[in-house]
């Protein structure tokens, strides 16, 4: 029997880039101020689709109409996390790398604030 040379190399690969990303430094979350005037400080997508995800307490005490103790609430933050993934590939196909204006990071949120807490058939 072969020696799996290329697998045991590929495996090897794999957990030292894991190492690598575990050790590296990781970048200071988004502050909100940052957002204020893209149109001379654009942002990356990246950079903002992060902090929108970081308001997803505050879009489903919204949608739910109650706080963060209520199950109403908890069960709207466990689905909208689950649903972070396929959102986050979305708007990134969706949108520009980076947010230059008011207008582009308004229509990223509303996608955003759609796909993770979904509210049809809400009429106010």
């Amino acid at each position: 029997m072969k020696f799996p040379t290329v697998t045991v190399v590929l495996v090897s690969a794999a957990l030292l880039f894991v190492l690598w990303e575990q050790t590296r430094e990781q970048p200071e979350p988004v502050d909100a101020s940052r957002l204020t005037n893209l149109r001379a400080n654009p942002v990356e997508l990246s950079a903002a689709v992060d902090w929108i995800f970081g308001q997803i307490p505050e879009f489903c005490s919204d949608a739910t109409g109650e706080g963060s103790g209520a199950k109403a609430h908890a069960d709207c933050v466990e689905k909208a996390e689950a649903r972070t993934s396929t959102c986050r590939r979305m708007l990134y196909d969706r949108f520009p790398s980076v947010v230059a204006s008011e207008a582009v990071f308004r229509d990223v949120s509303l996608t955003a604030m759609a796909c993770l807490v979904p509210r049809s058939g809400l009429i106010e």
